[in-house]
């Protein structure tokens, strides 16, 4: 591992205790930025805010912070994201023998409060280090967790950015994503009619036995090595001795290959159309194509700059693809390329969420290397 590294551990580990403390869940992550932004103006940096908030009906903005460029070199940024995907109003964190986790009753929020120290911090070292590069930006989003919100409203038509890092993926760090899947979303009501269930079943259409034919038709689950599918909520009826008229399902499928993609929800949407016209009822289907995929080339300058990034750490540069979904995503598709780096925070989405003080180290030591090699490789 690179000894040399600027990272000042301590400062790290209390910015990321401080960003844990602050409950943020999507649409309301107002006073962590507020905080964010109020300590970064403290220091100097050039801070800003979008109008983000309003357009996607949350109480935040984006927080968009500047480093000016101190010579020649291209405009790069780091990003992540404030909101975590539930309320962390319960958390109690536990720091010991190495590694933050919660007592079980909530999630940490390492995902992505992680990303966003690292960032801060690589971008403090950066400018205490007398290194000559070009404009630094971080990105820092809100509303990631429930369908990249934030990131969709990001305007970086005049930062003349040239490429950047996301830090938003699980361990080991080192590695970085270069190729994702793109994701759709099926939200589907199957239409049957009411009856009497113990008078008069005959008359009823029944909605659920219409949803029940569908699955059981359905190819679900992985379908492939870059393909899967899920029905993931149902709910409809309203009494036992009801025929149900309606139920409501919401379904995803993923996949590397949006052909492969287009078929398995051309295959879902089918199941639930014959079902429905083989019982007498009907669906109504919203189809939303939730994000894009990408492929980031290898000898790309961003690929090459985290592979040179990991490898000046000691650490292993595997190129990963992933059926998860990041700002990264939304970024690209927009034209400006971008990596996933790996980061420290592990069994993220779940309650035995944690992240070692290692891994968290490690994270800000390649968020930071990634600005320094970026100033090398053109």
């Amino acid at each position: 591992m690179n000894t040399e590294s600027p990272v000042q551990e301590t400062r790290l580990n209390n910015l990321f205790r401080a960003l844990l403390s602050f409950d943020a869940p999507a649409k309301a992550e107002k006073v962590i930025v507020a905080w964010v932004r109020g300590e970064l103006e403290q220091e100097g940096f050039e801070v800003w805010e979008d109008d983000a908030g309003a357009a996607i009906g949350g109480n935040a903005n984006n927080l968009i912070v500047k480093l000016p460029a101190t010579g020649s070199g291209p405009n790069v940024f780091l990003s992540a994201h404030f909101d975590t995907v539930e309320s962390t109003a319960s958390l109690r964190v536990i720091e010991e023998n190495g590694v933050y986790r919660t007592d079980g009753t909530s999630i940490l929020g390492a995902d992505d409060r992680c990303g966003v120290a690292a960032a801060i911090e690589a971008l403090r070292c950066l400018r205490d280090s007398g290194i000559s590069h070009g404009n630094v930006y971080l990105l820092l989003t809100v509303a990631e967790e429930i369908g990249l919100l934030g990131a969709k409203e990001v305007d970086f038509s005049d930062l003349n950015l040239d490429y950047g890092f996301v830090l938003d993926t699980g361990p080991p760090v080192g590695g970085f994503v270069l190729r994702a899947a793109t994701h759709d979303n099926l939200s589907v009501t199957i239409h049957g009619t009411p009856a009497h269930a113990g008078k008069e079943p005959e008359k009823g259409v029944d909605a659920i036995a219409i949803a029940a034919d569908a699955i059981s038709r359905m190819k679900l689950g992985r379908l492939g090595p870059e393909t899967t599918a899920n029905i993931g909520v149902i709910s409809g009826g309203t009494a036992a001795n009801v025929v149900p008229a309606n139920v409501h399902l919401l379904a995803e499928a993923r996949s590397t290959d949006e052909g492969i993609l287009d078929e398995q929800i051309d295959h879902m949407i089918r199941c639930f159309t014959d079902a429905a016209a083989a019982r007498g009822g009907r669906v109504s289907i919203d189809h939303h194509r939730h994000y894009r995929g990408y492929e980031i080339p290898e000898d790309s300058v961003v690929a090459r700059v985290a592979d040179a990034a990991a490898r000046s750490l000691g650490l292993d540069p595997a190129r990963r693809t992933t059926l998860g979904g990041s700002d990264g995503n939304v970024y690209n598709e927009r034209g400006l390329p971008c990596v996933v780096l790996a980061t420290g925070m592990d069994k993220i989405h779940t309650h035995q969420e944690q992240i070692t003080h290692r891994d968290l180290l490690l994270t800000a030591q390649m968020a930071y290397q990634c600005l320094v090699e970026a100033n090398r490789i053109r």
